[in-house]
């Protein structure tokens, strides 16, 4: 285990004491009213949610996720009418295309941001719920950390982004048509941001065994997997998993994902990331010609969305994570909570880079090679799919928790009186500050 400070808690004082998640801060469990959530008061970081949500609720939800993957993945969510011939969409066209074009990495990763990811978080819910049903431990966990893991990858809200986008860019060429499947997709991203909205993984492992059956006389480290602060130790008294007070190597694996980002948004900006042949003219587009272009032909609107997911986004990603880094490796002692809020918000922005790969995806399904318009991604394609796994990457790889480990403080808040948690009303605005849905 890493050597690193420990949170001692007064003894026969920790039945309703919490280490939080995001910097180890002992705070008190307190009662939150229903629709609110406890945060925490030094880093922000949400430590649980107020009322008792049904867990057969989330099963509820699930289920009907599950069933609206057939409308929203077989039927056509927009079709074409080119050179009047109808040319549907299907969501897994555009990514066989992309892979039976020779881009099958590209392919598998919008395949798995738009269908898999999502497809795996709602199937481990039900699995979970198997699991307690029966008593199965191993099926727990692995459904739980599957959850915990994929849900930054559920990427529907922004594959919808991707079909607006889309149907702008392909007006002058061709009549639109809405499809049933984009309805499909519509409820299924509603049930899929209402099932990560309610899933607890803390409640799940409750349900399992309750933290008020431990009789802990010590809290020392907090589990990230089963959210169980608990005494000194390798392994977690319920979950299993390996304890660390900081993640190994999360600096070094840090370091590394985003060397490998930096370098990759080089060619993701200078080579064409779409080539367009349309009368006999060959149009290759960097990403920001295609900005460009967009401001040219009055789509103002879809350019400045473009220009920030592709270009603003990943570089702000870089310039954040690069500055968290040199700032825990010079120990800087101020500014900490404000560090705290660059994480999370490069938590959050994380996945909407993915766009641009979206729309070449639906592109590719609906500009047949065989019509008049000819469309096919880029090598930029693939540099810019690598800087966005690299950048989440990294931002998954960082422990907060170093933030916070020469903060000037620190002393007072050990050995001392636990603190109060914040009560806020909980607000779209505040998802970006959960580090885990516990």
């Amino acid at each position: 285990m890493a050597q690193q400070t420990k949170t001692d808690l007064p003894e026969g004082n920790s039945e309703t004491i919490r280490l939080c998640q995001g910097c180890e801060l002992p705070v008190e469990v307190v009662p939150v009213a229903r629709g609110k959530s406890a945060y925490c008061p030094r880093c922000g970081t949400q430590l649980y949610r107020g009322g008792t949500p049904s867990l057969s609720g989330n099963l509820a939800i699930a289920i009907t996720c599950l069933l609206l993957f057939i409308p929203s993945h077989f039927f056509e969510f927009i079709s074409i009418r080119l050179v009047g011939v109808m040319i549907p969409a299907t969501l897994p066209a555009g990514t066989l295309t992309l892979m039976s074009e020779g881009f099958v990495v590209l392919g598998l990763l919008i395949l798995f941001c738009s269908s898999i990811a999502p497809l795996l978080v709602c199937s481990s819910v039900v699995t979970a719920h198997l699991a307690l049903r029966y008593r199965w431990f191993k099926l727990l966990k692995y459904s739980l950390v599957l959850v915990q893991q994929l849900k930054h990858w559920v990427m529907l809200d922004v594959f919808l982004i991707s079909i607006a986008v889309s149907c702008f860019k392909l007006q002058d060429y061709s009549d639109i048509f809405v499809g049933p499947g984009l309805l499909g997709l519509v409820m299924l991203q509603l049930t899929t941001v209402l099932l990560i909205t309610r899933v607890s993984v803390r409640r799940y492992w409750e349900a399992w065994r309750g933290e008020d059956t431990f009789q802990f006389k010590k809290k020392q480290v907090h589990c990230h997997s089963c959210h169980l602060s608990q005494p000194e130790g390798d392994h977690c008294v319920r979950c299993g998993s390996e304890l660390h007070h900081r993640m190994p190597n999360s600096v070094q694996k840090t370091w590394a994902y985003l060397i490998a980002a930096t370098v990759a948004i080089f060619p993701a900006n200078l080579i064409p990331i779409s080539i367009l042949i349309t009368n006999g003219k060959r149009l290759e587009d960097t990403i920001f010609s295609g900005v460009a272009s967009l401001v040219n032909t009055d789509m103002l609107g879809i350019a400045i969305i473009i220009f920030v997911a592709s270009i603003v986004v990943p570089v702000a990603k870089i310039l954040g994570l690069g500055y968290l880094l040199l700032a825990i490796k010079f120990k800087r002692k101020v500014f900490h909570k404000q560090r705290m809020m660059i994480y999370f918000a490069v938590k959050w922005i994380g996945k909407w880079s993915v766009m641009d790969l979206f729309v070449i995806s639906i592109m590719m399904t609906l500009v047949d090679r065989d019509q008049i318009l000819n469309f096919t991604p880029g090598f930029g394609a693939v540099a810019f799919g690598a800087v966005v796994v690299f950048t989440m990457l990294a931002a998954e790889s960082l422990d907060p928790r170093l933030i916070w480990d020469n903060y000037s403080k620190r002393e007072s808040f050990q050995n001392s009186s636990p603190i109060t948690p914040k009560p806020v009303k909980s607000a779209s605005n505040q998802n970006e500050k959960e580090l885990e849905h516990e």
